[in-house]
């Protein structure tokens, strides 16, 4: 296994939860897949139930109920494993493929929230991965405002709300907006890469005249606020 490339790899991971609520909702199925740089499937991939306490599943709303009732999900929680047992299935598919930690971004699509999620209940696997994030999100938003015909004509999306087949759409829609609105590769060459620096510096935002120069609000600032209100 090369050093060089495992370095470069994207672990991908989708979460279904009862809720989105970091203070009562529980995890209930984490999937994960290990790509390359090009975004090649390393391996089938993981994809693990977790048996949740009876007081998340008591409290679920309707509509998430709804949810994992139609795609299958809450028949199967019965024999989902532990909190534990299911990190250690994770982070072992993802060490086969990235031995290094801190190396691999964690990517998916709004990932944030599932890194809320994975942060609380699988610490071990998230300290394995860079601080770094690759959401599809990001790219969709963009792409919606700057290249609106992409955007539009993007593929359908069939996962189903199960955390496998969520996450490989998330893989397709971003090897997509690769194709469709990425700069083909290998990209503009260097003279070129520079001069579009030089550019971009001559007319910055962070540089223009006056910025910078609004202030900082401080606990004081508010106090004042607050007592003049």
């Amino acid at each position: 296994m090369s050093p060089v490339n495992a370095n470069e790899r994207i672990v991908w991971i989708d979460c279904e939860m009862t809720g989105l609520d970091l203070g009562t909702d529980a995890l209930v199925e984490v999937a994960a897949v290990v790509t390359d740089s090009e975004l090649n499937v390393l391996g089938e991939g993981v994809d693990v139930l977790v048996r949740p306490p009876q007081e998340a599943l008591d409290q679920m709303g309707d509509f998430v109920r709804r949810m994992h009732t139609t795609s299958g999900l809450l028949d199967e929680l019965a024999h989902g494993v532990t909190l534990d047992e299911a990190q250690q299935i994770v982070l072992d598919h993802v060490r086969t493929w990235v031995p290094e930690p801190g190396k691999a971004p964690l990517a998916g699509n709004s990932v944030g929230t599932d890194k809320g999620f994975l942060d609380r209940d699988m610490p071990g696997l998230m300290s394995h991965l860079h601080y770094r994030i690759i959401d599809v999100s990001s790219v969709k938003e963009l792409s919606r405002r700057w290249y609106p015909r992409a955007y539009f004509a993007s593929p359908e999306k069939h996962g189903g709300h199960r955390a496998l087949a969520d996450i490989l759409e998330s893989i397709d829609e971003l090897r997509y907006y690769r194709e469709a609105v990425f700069v083909p590769q290998p990209g503009p060459d260097t003279k070129s890469a520079r001069a579009l620096a030089r550019r971009i510096a001559a007319t910055s935002v962070a540089h223009r005249e006056g910025a910078g120069e609004v202030g900082t609000v401080t606990a004081t600032d508010t106090a004042d606020v607050s007592a003049t209100s």
